[in-house]
């Protein structure tokens, strides 16, 4: 059975999670990781969206999307087939990397994206891989404390919910 096209509109933002088949992992090393940041800011260039926030974790991944006129669905198929790809040359294997489709929650950014990044960032501390969200380096958190830069990131609009409102006069 066919699956239904996901429904797009330009602005549109999404909580993406993609996860390993079967639950396995899908990065073996820093080496990967930093390949998948490399496939997601050729994606950016190539498609021209945003991602507001990122964790990789051993078997999952999750991004804040937010598209513009190309459908998310274009931008995950290119990084999720590319990355397989190079995966499957890497560990000479064949067959498929990530579990189905990926999963795509849209949400409302300006009632719901602060809470999303901060369950974003602590994800390593609920898988208990970290104690505190500062000390995983594979997510987007220390880009948003100043101490890491990630060009392809966009971090404005989420630091720009932290700035004290102008009360109009």
């Amino acid at each position: 059975m066919a699956l239904k096209p996901r429904i797009h509109y330009p602005g549109a933002c999404y909580h993406v999670i993609l996860r390993g088949n079967g639950g396995q992992d899908i990065f073996f090393s820093s080496k990967d990781r930093t390949k998948f940041y490399l496939l997601l800011q050729e994606g950016i260039e190539g498609f021209e969206h945003r991602i507001h926030a990122f964790c990789l974790m051993t078997n999952h991944v999750h991004l804040v999307v937010q598209v513009g006129e190309a459908p998310l669905s274009k931008i995950m198929q290119n990084v999720t087939f590319r990355y397989t790809r190079y995966i499957n040359s890497r560990k000479i294997r064949i067959g498929h990397l990530f579990q189905g489709r990926y999963k795509a929650l849209l949400i409302d950014i300006d009632t719901y994206m602060l809470e999303l990044v901060r369950y974003i960032h602590n994800n390593p501390v609920r898988a208990k891989i970290t104690e505190t969200e500062d000390q995983y380096i594979f997510s987007s958190h220390e880009s948003y404390l100043g101490k890491n830069n990630v060009p392809w990131l966009t971090t404005d609009f989420v630091l720009s919910q932290f700035a004290k409102q102008k009360k109009n006069q």
